[in-house]
């Protein structure tokens, strides 16, 4: 007969187990209601934070747009103030020259005019032309007293006023540079969002730099930098118009003539020295080029014979691989490798030889322009020294007869030297 095993233990009594369902319901549904609250509180707390936290992003957004749109505005005034002031600077520039030439040309004289023109019909080619200098010479007048002193205090003046002007450009470009790196940084702030890469958290973000102002103290910074550059601004314009009404006083009608033949000489000496400049310039880029067309021509050479020979390897692969036996003769990755390489390398080879062509064709223009600039070269040479000896004959009523001499080669100016004793010159001739 079997034995019932009996499960050893404490055993409890049955409305001990109705009592801890009942338990046991009753805690979970209190936990569900406190966690329910929980939720609750936990959504408004969510919903009530968002909100705020969108709400001041916004905030800040809209101010970072409104304080770019206020710097930008004061950029904007002080690239017209800086445009305006380098136009001012310009002209007054030009003003000082202006007088400076005004100046110089007081000590020139008019009994060599004859003398100039005789030598300017030695010119050749393009270089004889009728220029302002011709017209000038054909109306040149005497010589009169000037008022050099006046003119020397207003270049003076004007000198002090450009300082002035470059100062207040200075300060100017100063607070133009600092609102241009202002825009640039809040700009990147406006562009940043949450989902930005660099965004951190920063140590100590709240606390005020060194150098901080306020508001007010930055908008009186730029309102007295784009006052001071309008106040030189305007005393410029009021020097300017004093030096020309000067150079006017100190001309009368034979002055002014006298001016214009002095000025259109120098003018065209320079225009002539700067002609010379460029094709001497041009001359040696141009000899320049054509050493590197050369080399480049002879690296285009040797690159098609390296490329020719990459092409009979290629074509030499492709014809030992046709050998292969049977079932060997498969399409494999080699196959196509080589035959693309073939294809690419005759379509080098193709752009190669015309680029080849097109340097040959672009060397022989080359030396075609190179002898005409060399022979504009010989003219402008010629015509400079011409320009420049008249210039130096000018000089006859400035310095002694007996002591003059004049020095001119092809590309200098002259200069005057002292004669030696007539015994020792007598020594040099023979």
């Amino acid at each position: 007969m079997a034995i019932l095993s009996i499960k050893p233990g404490q055993r409890f009594r049955l409305p001990d187990w109705h009592i801890n369902s009942y338990l046991l319901s009753s805690n979970a549904e209190q936990q569900r209601d406190a966690s329910h609250q929980i939720r609750q509180e936990c959504r408004i707390l969510r919903n009530e934070t968002n909100n705020q936290t969108i709400w001041d992003e916004h905030d800040n957004q809209t101010r970072l747009s409104e304080r770019i749109d206020s710097v930008d505005r004061w950029k904007e005034i002080l690239d017209k103030c800086l445009t305006d002031i380098d136009a001012e600077i310009d002209a007054m520039t030009q003003m000082k020259e202006a007088a400076e030439r005004a100046l110089q040309a007081k000590n020139l004289p008019l009994d060599v005019a004859i003398e100039c023109l005789t030598l300017r019909e030695s010119r050749r080619d393009i270089d004889v032309v009728k220029d302002f200098a011709e017209d000038e010479l054909h109306k040149e007048v005497e010589v009169i007293d000037c008022a050099k002193e006046a003119l020397q205090q207003k270049i003076r003046e004007v000198f002090e006023q450009l300082c002035l002007l470059q100062e207040a450009r200075q300060q100017l470009n100063s607070d133009h540079r600092g609102k241009m790196e202002a825009l640039e940084i809040d700009r990147v702030c406006l562009s940043l969002n949450v989902h930005s890469p660099n965004i951190s958290l920063k140590v100590n973000p709240t606390h005020i730099p060194n150098g901080s102002c306020t508001i007010q103290q930055w908008d009186e910074y730029s309102h007295y930098n784009k006052d001071r550059a309008e106040a030189e601004r305007k005393a410029s314009a009021d020097l300017r118009e004093a030096t020309a009404l000067t150079i006017a006083e100190t001309n009368n009608e034979l002055e002014a003539q006298r001016v214009a033949t002095e000025f259109a000489f120098r003018k065209r000496v320079r225009e002539l020295e700067r002609a010379l400049n460029e094709l001497k310039w041009q001359e040696k880029n141009t000899l320049e080029e054509i050493a590197e067309l050369e080399e480049d021509i002879r690296r285009l050479e040797e690159d098609l014979r390296v490329k020719m020979k990459n092409l009979k390897l290629a074509h030499t692969r492709l014809e030992t691989r046709t050998y292969r036996p049977s079932m060997e003769m498969c399409r494999d990755q080699v196959q196509y490798g080589l035959t693309d390489e073939v294809h690419q390398l005759e379509a080098t080879i193709a752009t190669l030889k015309q680029k080849l062509a097109q340097s040959q064709d672009a060397l022989d223009a080359l030396y075609k322009h190179l002898a005409r600039i060399q022979a504009d070269i010989a003219c402008k040479s010629n015509s400079l020294l011409l320009d420049n000896k008249c210039l130096d004959t000018r000089r006859k009523l400035t310095v002694p007869a007996e002591k003059f001499v004049p020095e001119v080669d092809t590309f200098n100016r002259t200069t005057n030297r002292t004669l030696p004793p007539l015994k020792n010159r007598q020594l040099e001739l023979v």
